[in-house]
């Protein structure tokens, strides 16, 4: 195959991982990403996984890759890299050619965006190094437990190939590393994923945690299985926003989940709004603002700026404040003076 055509082959097979674009730093400024893989094939056997399936083993050397991905970025069609690899054999061997791979393009005068795969088992020198040349690393999870991954993936050690190297990750590029659930491919509940959740932004300092919603592929174990709901997938994103960018504790976000610790198919922050009592939007302070539907982190912290000036007194305030309509049936626009509301603070 040509260099061309097994970049293409490469690159479809990198989609698995989830890197949406909110997670690069604005500095990279980062619009089109390129994610491939260094190899098309894996000697791990996870359960859910389509690069185990793959008969040929497809791949580029370190040198023919970052050539390949520095003339796209020259001519404008991908502004940065996300690299990661199946592994043939070695993981030592295969983290070499990811590092060499960033070294290259490092040499070459590239400083964009780079975000470099941790392998599950990599060396700790691997690790630093890897944390030196990009701009962001990752290691996998894909349960959120060793039980879990245990029963799709009998090669993986959790707590040492994966727990252990996340730590190690942390500690070379602290809050600048994100990992990924695969949800649903092991019969987790959301309540274990909101524990795995709350340990990897409390302990870890993980920047993100994405969630892919498990599908079955012909030709795993695993094909048979149902696939997991998008739904599930996008309110586990929601809920994890309010670990995360709310600071709410995991105890409080644990009250939307059923009986048998799922969600249901309707936004978290309106469930646990439900029997709220009504928010004076003019008093309120930070924490209970961000309590109301339709008001996010910067929203409340535009509202609170606002409220210094003069008090707010209808929808089209908040509107000029970025806050979304629904927010209103949670507000009262109580009357306040500005040097009242200037002492709360």
């Amino acid at each position: 195959m040509s260099l061309g055509e097994t970049l293409a082959v490469l690159t479809e097979a990198a989609g698995f991982d989830m890197s949406p674009r909110s997670e690069r730093p604005v500095r990279a400024r980062c619009g089109r990403l390129l994610k491939v893989l260094l190899c098309g094939k894996c000697s791990f056997d996870c359960a859910y996984c389509a690069v185990r399936t793959k008969r040929e083993a497809y791949a580029l050397a370190p040198a023919d890759l970052a050539r390949a991905f520095l003339t796209m970025h020259r001519e404008g069609r991908a502004d940065g890299l996300f690299l990661s690899s199946g592994i043939p054999r070695d993981v030592d061997e295969t983290m070499a050619g990811i590092l060499e791979t960033g070294e290259i393009l490092r040499r070459s005068g590239y400083t964009g965006y780079l975000h470099l795969k941790v392998l599950p088992g990599a060396a700790r020198a691997d690790i630093a190094e890897a944390a030196r040349l990009a701009d962001r690393i990752s290691i996998n999870l894909e349960a959120p437990s060793a039980s879990r991954l245990s029963e799709v993936a009998g090669v993986k050690d959790y707590r040492q190939d994966i727990e252990k190297r996340q730590a190690w990750i942390a500690d070379a590029m602290p809050g600048r590393h994100t990992t990924q659930v695969v949800v649903g491919a092991a019969g987790e509940s959301d309540a274990e994923i909101l524990t795995c959740m709350e340990r990897q932004y409390r302990r870890l300092g993980t920047a993100r945690v994405y969630y892919s919603a498990f599908t079955p592929l012909a030709g795993t174990p695993l094909q048979g299985r149902p696939a997991a709901t998008l739904w599930r997938q996008n309110r586990l994103y929601q809920l994890d926003a309010l670990v995360r960018a709310y600071g709410w504790r995991p105890d409080r976000v644990a009250e939307v989940l059923d009986g048998d610790g799922f969600l249901t198919d309707a936004d978290p922050k309106i469930l646990l709004a439900r029997e709220m009592p009504p928010v004076d939007v003019n008093a309120a302070p930070y924490a209970d603002l961000l309590r109301v539907p339709g008001i996010g982190p910067e929203g409340a912290r535009r509202i609170l700026d606002a409220r210094r000036r003069r008090p707010l007194h209808s929808g089209a305030d908040l509107r000029r404040c970025g806050v979304a309509h629904r927010a209103v049936e949670y507000l009262v626009f109580e009357e306040r003076d500005v040097q009242t509301t200037l002492f709360a603070f």
